[in-house]
């Protein structure tokens, strides 16, 4: 199996408006990043994880004006964090050897309520707005597989790779903060109406947040790549929107990844967990991980800080699984620090939770989760080139 190389990625979210200040933000304990809203949920106010970065607009360029969508913008700010290396692929190996893959939920559908323009609601419209923008002719395609989009985009621009349909590929997720889900998950009884506790036996559901993750895969490294090493997906077909509370086929995600990868359990250094911080997600993914693990590898969620992104949840943590490997970024080798109450839920299998500050002398592969409704598994593990 040829290896797979990230060789640029950007991201934006409520932490901030590039990977690195994102990876600051969320390493300082007293950050709060969440914007209490009542404007979704009328009588009800909720954290939500806004992005308060001015996105870029999508006017006055030919035939984009349609492309103007919250959406949209939150991926060209992610592009243009890495348009250059994007723009040198192109020259390198040519418009119509690029793919793109962009996995969301949301699109376009609050601005498709106003437009009534069938396109607004199109999953692929992320997609197809980035292969149109940066004038390519090859693949492209949208993923929506719920909260695994993120980790799916990587698994499908990762088959486009090995099977020589494209020398590079553009690949990211990407969600803009919408009413449906909100309402949806309100209905549901999930929504959180404090910042949420992953793992906490004080737990009482989600907050949602919008961002987005893009990432330049190549066949190729160049000096500061970063490696793909494993991807593994399953299906639990157990409930459309409950998982299986034993986790056996996250369990199973978990091991595939890491047979793809040619890893021991122990050479994992650190692992950001799916954590919502609702009461099924949570036992679900306690169980799942140490059925591998046991507590012998610091895990931490990072949706008590961003928010739960739903299909651009994964590409913001996989784009700060990057960062934990990129030295440029984090020389210290520090990991992501768990934020929550501190009382963790002894009902749960005891995961061992990282705390602020931590650091890691040995930190070359990191693993990140994402499981969605359903039955969705998804798991991928990031390496150094060199490891």
């Amino acid at each position: 199996m040829s290896e797979i190389y990230i060789n640029a990625y950007g991201a934006v979210c409520n932490l901030g408006n590039s990977i690195s200040e994102i990876f600051t933000n969320a390493l300082d304990i007293n950050a709060n990043f969440l914007t209490n809203d009542d404007n979704i949920v009328k009588g009800k106010t909720f954290p939500l994880g806004k992005i308060k970065t001015e996105l870029p607009q999508i006017k006055n360029i030919e035939n984009l004006e349609k492309y103007n969508l919250r959406c949209n913008r939150i991926l060209l700010h992610c592009l243009n964090q890495i348009e250059s290396d994007a723009q040198n692929a192109i020259k390198k190996y040519g418009k119509n050897r690029i793919g793109i893959v962009i996995g969301t939920t949301n699109s376009g559908i609050d601005e498709y309520e106003i437009s009534k323009d069938i396109d607004h609601s199109q999953i692929g419209n992320p997609a197809g707005f980035l292969q149109k923008y940066l004038k390519l002719d090859g693949y492209y395609s949208g993923v929506s597989t719920a909260c695994t989009s993120g980790i799916k985009a990587f698994s499908t621009a990762q088959k486009l790779l090995q099977n020589d349909i494209c020398d590079a590929v553009i690949a990211g997720s990407v969600d803009a903060l919408s009413k449906m889900p909100v309402f949806g998950f309100h209905s549901l009884e999930v929504l959180s109406d404090r910042p949420s506790l992953p793992f906490s036996k004080n737990r009482n559901g989600i907050n949602i947040g919008e961002g987005g993750g893009l990432f330049l895969l190549e066949k190729e490294a160049n000096q500061n790549s970063i490696r793909i090493k494993g991807i593994g997906e399953t299906s639990d077909a157990y409930h459309c929107a409950t998982p299986d509370p034993k986790g056996i086929q996250a369990s199973t995600a978990i091991k595939k990844a890491l047979e793809q990868a040619n890893l021991k359990p122990l050479d994992i250094d650190y692992i950001n967990l799916h954590g919502t911080g609702t009461i099924s997600n949570d036992l679900m993914e306690a169980n799942a991980v140490y059925n591998v693990f046991q507590n012998n590898v610091p895990v931490s969620s990072t949706k008590s800080m961003t928010g739960h992104c739903l299909g651009a949840s994964a590409g913001v943590e996989t784009a700060l699984c990057c960062a934990l490997l990129d030295k440029k970024i984090n020389p210290k080798n520090y990991i992501l620090p768990h934020k929550y109450d501190g009382e963790y839920d002894t009902n749960l299998p005891q995961l061992k939770m990282t705390e602020y500050n931590e650091t890691k002398h040995r930190l070359e592969n990191v693993m990140c989760n994402a499981f969605g409704f359903g039955g969705s598994n998804a798991v991928i593990i990031l390496g150094k080139k060199g490891g």
